[in-house]
């Protein structure tokens, strides 16, 4: 899945390829938010995201797709 977040002040989005599910990724920010501390994710090859909860503009949510690559027929 992918998780694409906004930082204030940056320039770039951060994106990230998680295997955690679009619900335990909303569950961190929610308890990210609720908490006012840090959201941590993880991503697939195991490292670690943490960005301060105040700075996060927006997080997106979205599935991984699988885009055809090389010559392909439809």
């Amino acid at each position: 899945m992918e998780v694409k977040i906004g930082v204030q002040y940056a320039p770039r989005e951060l994106v990230l390829e998680s295997a955690q599910t679009p619900a335990e990724v909303e569950q961190a920010v929610t308890e990210a938010m609720a908490k006012d501390s840090v959201l941590t994710l993880t991503d697939e090859k195991g490292r670690r995201v943490i960005v301060p909860i105040s700075k996060v503009a927006y997080v997106e949510i979205a599935e991984s797709s699988n885009r055809p690559f090389g010559f392909t027929t439809r």
